[in-house]
């Protein structure tokens, strides 16, 4: 296709006319893998004679074909629609790209094409195809024209962004120390002229500071750390940071003002000291494993930069809070930000301590005063004006959130100097004549130290008087302001969560009163506030709990119309406590209580779908700003909802009529999420599935639609949610297994399961393990309908016993095969008897072999050419360490009732190679019995521990306070989990490191496996067929048809016992005995 049609082609998806524009978009999908596409591309985005719009498409379109298809090698079968870029479109690209940009007409296009760049980067410089890059960047960078300088900058951060989450410290640091000298010279030049209206330096700048703080996120290599380079660049920092932006050459709007590249700039500065300290150049919060590598650079940056940074800073908000300066949102929030960070150190709390009183009365309170920002959202958009005070996803860059946090930081690391007066100045502003926007700015401080204050041992004591004196007039007051009103109920909630008690019990029924009244109030926040704190009333009060119980249809029904009108998923924990808590009362009910909340469920799902949709609606849409844009409120709102629908599911289990209403309310919503592949929200509808099958135990005929979703969703998108899926696949197989065996399609579907979960390379050892979990019930459940398959389940699962490495996958697998062998004794072992013998990496025969597996199968000419040795050698290995091996009940009883199965055997019936050893089996019984006991305690303890557990339904107090006199750093929970983040960050480098090497593993080792085994823990919500069975009576019963058929064996068996294995025989005999005389039993 000539380039004036492809030109035409691309300029028709811009035509309003949707079937046009359609029409092209798919003439466009079948030409555009073809080889020279992106060459004719770069060729039309090249040609001024082109309109701008025409060129911009085909700059979105090169853009996402580059970021989807760039590290593709080679056509993958499973997405046929993501073809490999020839070489010679990739050697277009790194011809063109950069001269693109100094070419650019426009910044849209420019955008574009620096995206396009960064992902060419991202592949090719690792890969050692474009080594030229650096000295084709700088060679921008020292041109004298200013686009090819603006192209320059732009090239250099997206070199950087291209590895900027690398965590291999290769390919930055050469980048770095090769374009970063030039780079700071090139800014403090643009620095030297006086700031003015023409955008190209300040926009420059913006760029060099962005590019500096991109490359410092993972890493700050060796060049960066050495006095060459943090000196001019602390210097340039520190310079932009100081420079006065005079107002006539920036926005007089303010918005706009935040927007300017002037501000930008100063932000980036900003930002980049903050990153700097927080990250490399504190040695009291430093973790230890990056101790080595900055702990010098932290001590000389600590000394020498810090105490600067924080001197300026002081100044800057002294010229702000005077109205001598201005300061841009993100100014605020970095510098918030940075004195949160100075006040655990020593020495820079030191230096911050004469000005926190001054800072939290001049900087701080202004953020939480009902300002007009927050005027503003209250009269137009209430529902962000909640979102902004309550909801926990909002975004929490914003220098209110950030003097919250500074706040925080004082109240709880420096406890004994600051707690104190920050209360008081709250009490000076609450008993003063201030105006009502200054007393909301006091409440709300209030509000977000409550749970310190409820903590602290000087002031919990005195809640209550405070709430007597300051928070219940307004609150009893009608002609309060509503926005107070809000805050006080926020207070009411905050401090009855955190333990407070009424001395008078009716203060706390005005307080309840307020509350309930406060749920019809004409504005939205206040209603949301009252909810909330209602929540928390009716959890911690009997009193109130009792008298809301009458009332408690209205007040779901309040809540469910505030999640409709807000989206807040905070809400959806109310709804969650009033179903829990008001069981009885709702459960004629439920049924339309849960209809309501579907309803909500499908408005939200629909929304995230029409919201996908749009993604994919046209090709020209960009796909890396789509995905980033995308909100997910609407998502977490309807997880919030589906765990409600979760809570309503366990409220009436006990009531098997109304379970199945609200089932058949409930499936709607599933099939949509799943026929929709809405994968967000996979997670919460298997819960549902498994929650309503397992609690009704039966499937009723509406499920069955949703298991063949399932299968089709795992053999689509949803191939790795084996492990969210299993629960529901088991309670289907367990409680539909008639159905089941009625349908060999369904049975067919659940082996392509089984066998994709073991042989797809896409999945990984959990898969596996849930794989062979799904196998075990099948065999458990559907006796005599896999004769056919037993062949290929026995040949999957031995070719996992020479690979399989982690304890759990080796244990599953295990079980599987014994699960074949209790499914049909005589079948299995011949299936395993004609198997060939595979053997493992190591060519030494197993050195820890029980005496059970010796005895059992001495290595007879039939056995060593099958693989039935090796599964009986894996097998007794495994009951002579049960403890350790067979460590769950579930475990003990398989391996007891499959060994009686085949105890029960004819002789016949046993292949030739094993016969020697069978007599073993009652040794094997015996021994696995030893365990059972403890087995089966431990899962009593745990049941215990658990039920105890939910029983408190604590929360957990995390509220830190330091109460000591010393100013020493300070260590909290905050430094201790980054400490923990790092360490973790670092095995898992190492484990990397070691993946790119050649790993020697011998398999038959025992000890080597000892050394690997992690716990396998009891599954306590895990129902089988087993459960059942009495083991004690199953062996009796087993133990009598061996003798009766095999009497020489039996002879042999008994005989072979020590004394301590006979005593032991009788004792399982008698407890057969009495279980067998017991009604239970």
């Amino acid at each position: 296709m000539d380039l004036q049609t492809l030109s035409n082609l691309f300029s028709t998806t811009l035509n309003p006319d949707p079937n046009v524009r359609k029409a092209a978009e798919l003439q466009i999908r079948k030409i555009g893998n073809e080889e020279g596409m992106i060459t004719a591309l770069l060729q039309i985005i090249a040609n001024d004679g082109i309109d701008i719009a025409t060129r911009q498409a085909c700059s979105v379109w090169l853009k996402n074909r580059v970021y989807t298809c760039y590290t593709i090698e080679a056509l993958n079968p499973r997405r046929p629609d993501l073809s490999p870029i020839r070489e010679s479109d990739r050697e277009a690209l790194r011809r063109s790209l950069l001269l693109l940009l100094a070419r650019s007409p426009s910044r849209s296009i420019s955008v574009q094409l620096s995206h396009t760049l960064k992902n060419v980067i991202a592949f090719d410089l690792p890969n050692n195809k474009w080594n030229s890059l650096a000295d084709e960047i700088k060679h921008l960078l020292a041109s004298s024209d200013a686009p090819q300088m603006y192209a320059g900058c732009l090239a250099a951060l997206e070199s950087v962004r291209a590895f900027r989450f690398r965590q291999k410290n290769d390919i930055l640091p050469s980048l770095v120390g090769s374009i970063f000298p030039l780079l700071v010279t090139i800014a403090n030049e643009l620095l030297k002229q006086p700031p003015s209206t023409a955008q190209e330096a300040p926009t420059m700048l913006h760029l060099i500071l962005k590019t500096y703080k991109t490359s410092i996120g993972v890493h700050l290599s060796a060049h960066q750390q050495s006095p060459e380079s943090i000196v001019p660049w602390g210097q340039l920092l520190f310079k932009v940071v100081n420079l006065r932006i005079p107002n006539e050459v920036v926005p007089a709007d303010e918005d706009e003002r935040e927007k300017c590249e002037w501000w930008k700039a100063k932000k980036w500065a900003y930002n980049t000291l903050g990153r700097l300290f927080h990250r490399y150049g504190n040695p009291s919060q430093l973790p230890s494993p990056m101790q080595d590598e900055y702990n010098q650079f932290a001590q000389h940056f600590a000394t020498v930069f810090a105490p600067e940074i924080l001197t300026i800073y002081l100044q800057q908000v002294e010229l702000y809070v005077q109205n001598q300066a201005w300061l841009s949102k993100k100014c605020q929030y970095q510098i918030f930000h940075f004195f949160t960070e100075c006040v655990k150190p020593k020495s820079t709390w030191a230096q911050l301590k004469p000005h926190f009183e001054t800072l939290v009365s001049t900087f701080v309170f202004p953020q939480l005063t009902f300002n007009s920002m927050r005027q503003e959202l209250w009269e137009h958009d209430p529902v962000d004006y909640v979102r902004m005070a309550v909801d926990e996803y909002e975004n929490f860059s914003t220098p209110v959130s950030a003097a919250t946090s500074f706040l925080f930081a004082l109240a709880s690391n420096r406890t004994k100097i600051t707690f104190l007066p920050i209360l008081g100045f709250i009490n000076q502003v609450l008993g003063s004549n201030a105006s009502p926007e200054q007393k909301f700015g006091a409440l709300n401080m209030t509000a977000a130290l409550g749970p310190w204050i409820m903590r602290h041992p000087e002031v919990k004591n005195k809640m209550e008087q405070f709430m007597l004196q300051f928070v219940k007039p307004v609150l009893m007051d009608g002609n309060t302001e509503a926005y107070i009103r809000a805050i006080a109920l926020e207070i009411l909630g905050t401090v009855t969560k955190a333990g407070l008690t009424w001395s008078n019990k009716q203060d706390l029924e005005d307080h309840y009163r307020v509350t309930f009244a406060a749920l019809d109030h004409p504005e939205l926040p206040v209603r949301v506030q009252a909810a909330l704190a209602l929540t928390e009333m009716v959890l911690v009060h009997e009193e109130v709990k009792t008298v809301v119980a009458p009332q408690v249809g209205k007040v779901i029904q309040d809540l469910l119309k505030l999640s409709d009108d807000t989206d807040l998923d905070i809400l959806n924990r109310s709804m969650e406590v009033m179903v829990d808590q008001f069981q009885n009362e709702l459960l004629p009910v439920a049924a339309q209580l849960t209809a309501r909340l579907c309803e909500s469920y499908i408005r939200l799902a629909k929304e995230t779908v029409n919201q996908e949709d749009a993604l994919n609606a046209a090709d020209s849409i960009d796909i890396e700003e789509s995905l980033t844009d995308m909100e997910d409120d609407k998502t977490f709102a309807a997880m919030g909802i589906a765990k409600t629908i979760s809570t309503v599911i366990a409220s009436i289990e006990t009531s098997p009529e109304i379970l199945s209403q609200v089932q058949e309310v409930i499936v709607p919503i599933i099939a949509f999420t799943l026929d929709h592949k809405l994968l967000e929200l996979l997670d919460n509808m298997y819960d549902l599935i498994d929650s309503l099958t397992y609690k009704s135990r039966s499937i009723s005929p509406s499920m069955w639609p949703i298991f063949e979703s399932t299968y089709k969703l795992f053999k689509s998108e949803a191939i790795d949610f084996l492990d969210e899926m299993l629960p529901s696949l088991d309670n289907f197989i367990s409680f539909g297994s008639e159905m089941i065996k009625s349908r060999p399609d369904y049975i067919q579907m659940l082996l392509d399961i089984y066998t994709t979960s073991l042989t797809n390379e896409q999945l990984g050892e959990n898969d596996k393990i849930n794989g062979s979990k799904l196998a075990e019930s099948m065999l458990l459940n559907l006796r005599g309908c896999l004769n056919d398959s037993l062949p290929g389940i026995i040949t999957l699962s031995f070719g996992l016993f020479n690979t399989a490495q982690g304890t759990a996958l080796r244990l599953a697998n295990l079980e599987v095969l014994i699960n074949a062998i209790l499914y049909n004794p005589a079948l299995a072992l011949h299936i395993m008897d004609s198997l060939p013998f595979q053997p493992s990496n190591s060519s030494s025969p197993p050195t820890s072999a029980s005496p059970l597996s010796t005895s059992f199968a001495p290595p007879t000419a039939t056995s060593s050419t099958s693989a039935i040795r090796m599964f009986f050698d894996k097998w007794f290995a495994a009951i002579t360490n049960s403890e350790k091996k067979l460590p769950r009940v579930h475990d003990k009883k398989l391996t007891i009732v499959a060994l009686c199965a085949l105890l029960e055997l004819d002789v016949g019936s046993i292949p030739v190679g094993v016969r020697e050893g069978w007599p073993g089996i009652v040794a094997g019984v015996v021994r696995t019995f030893k365990d059972l006991p403890k087995a089966i305690e431990a899962r009593k303890a745990l049941e215990t521990a658990l039920q105890e557990d939910g029983d408190s339904d604590s929360e957990g107090d995390d509220k830190f306070l330091n109460l000591e006199d010393n100013e020493d750093d300070v260590w909290d929970q905050d430094s201790a989990y980054l400490e923990l983040l790092a360490k973790e960050g670092a095995r898992l480098r190492q484990e990397a490191e070691k993946s790119d090497g050649v790993k020697d593993r011998i398999e038959d080792d025992e000890e080597e496996e000892e050394d690997s085994d992690d716990e396998v823990d009891e599954e306590l919500g895990y129902i089988s067929p087993l459960d059942n069975v009495d083991p004690y009576i199953t062996f009796k019963q087993a133990l009598t048809a061996f003798q009766a058929q095999n009497p020489q064996m039996y002879q042999l068996a008994t005989t072979a016992l020590d004394i301590e294995q006979q005593t032991q025989l009788m004792e399982i005999m008698s407890l057969a005995e009495q279980n067998a005389s017991t009604p239970q039993a």
